[in-house]
């Protein structure tokens, strides 16, 4: 297909990747907008934030730490709604991975793979029974996924508080845990850039001594393996076809033969399996000395976003959930560079979501637009 001047029109009017690129286009304007408004200067912003980005090294490997948490947690909610479930709930089944990846990190003494392999499984197959508790009371009463899934981030996040409470496991009124064992780290050259050769090596390379102050990890590699899954399962297996089925219209489905009940529970359960893997890699890559779960992070919310950027698909995930991570890190360097507040970049995000959760008013603004054109 030749490319043109209308074949980019049609690709913009009617494909999803138009729509978001717009969006985008949109969420920048109105932050420069507020910056304007608030007497700063949003070309000056701007620029502090792709330098806070791609100045150095470091920068762009916190990017990438920023974004893991948020490509998986993203995946999970796109998972789901692909298969017509909202999970609003990955912040809860974020926190029940993470919670589970925390004390099997502790207490468990096992070789350094192998640590790693049982503290990720027991925090996915718990954060997948977690989802898929929404699951099947939607299933087996009809209660909305959206109200459960809510309930039940209050529930993991209450549970986590009263964990860390126990003498045995959490520092006592610090809302930590203690130090996961030293198996059980997933970060990059852990142990080697702390010994006097690997000091000595690194100050010899400073490009690779600048990546590696940031506690870079393993988690991208398995977000994006997990990217990979989803598009798999969705798009190449039979399972995937039957939630997908039930997506598009579980009466359809079933009268097709396709048990909706099941792929109800099916569907939360790997969602929830989804978030609770992204609790996992970052306590055991990021914050494995001080593992907090006190509090709500928002990892699990901000996946919503990520998901609908995404166009609830994997790779659509994995390139917006980086979007995110550079957002969030590079946003911050505007407050240290100008003073200026870094809340434009959540007004930023919000306005992107907008007008990604609103295609058709864009696809009428464009098509109002080339019919007066021809006019």
């Amino acid at each position: 297909m030749k490319f043109t001047a209308a074949a980019l029109k049609e690709k913009i009017l009617k494909g999803s990747l138009g729509f978001t690129l717009i969006s985008m286009v949109f969420g920048f304007s109105l932050g420069a907008i507020v910056l304007l408004v608030a007497g700063f200067n949003p070309i000056q912003a701007y620029w502090e934030i792709l330098k806070g980005i791609f100045s150095k090294p470091k920068y762009m490997s916190y990017v990438i730490i920023y974004a893991t948490p948020l490509i998986i947690t993203g995946l999970s909610v796109a998972f789901a709604l692909r298969t017509g479930l909202f999970n609003i709930g990955a912040e809860g089944q974020y926190i029940m991975g993470a919670m589970t990846a925390a004390a099997a990190g502790y207490f468990f003494k096992l070789p350094m793979v192998l640590h790693v392999v049982v503290a990720v499984a027991l925090a996915v197959m718990i954060a997948a029974l977690w989802g898929g508790i929404a699951g099947y009371l939607k299933a087996r009463f009809g209660v909305n996924e959206v109200i459960s899934t809510i309930m039940l981030n209050w529930t993991a996040l209450y549970l986590s508080n009263f964990a860390i409470t126990i003498d045995a496991f959490g520092r006592s009124g610090t809302g930590k845990t203690y130090t996961i064992q030293d198996t059980a780290f997933i970060d990059i050259l852990g142990h080697w850039k702390r010994t006097p050769e690997g000091i000595e090596f690194l100050r010899n390379h400073p490009m690779l001594w600048d990546i590696l102050k940031s506690p870079v990890n393993l988690g991208f590699i398995f977000a994006i393996l997990l990217a990979v899954m989803v598009w798999y399962i969705l798009n190449k297996t039979t399972l995937g076809y039957e939630l997908r089925a039930v997506g598009h219209n579980p009466f359809a489905a079933e009268a097709g033969g396709i048990n909706v009940k099941r792929s109800m529970v099916v569907s939360m359960f790997i969602a929830g399996g989804l978030a609770g893997a992204a609790g996992a890699f970052q306590v055991l890559g990021v914050s494995h000395r001080i593992a907090k779960l006190a509090v709500m992070e928002g990892y699990g919310f901000d996946g919503i976003a990520v998901s609908l950027i995404g166009n609830n698909t994997g790779p659509g995930c994995l390139l917006s959930g980086l979007l995110f991570g550079a957002l969030k890190y590079g946003g911050s360097k505007i407050q240290d560079a100008m003073n200026a507040p870094t809340e434009v970049i959540n007004i930023m995000i919000g306005t992107i979501i907008i007008f990604v959760a609103m295609p058709k008013l864009i696809r009428l603004i464009l098509t109002y637009k080339s019919r007066r054109g021809v006019k």
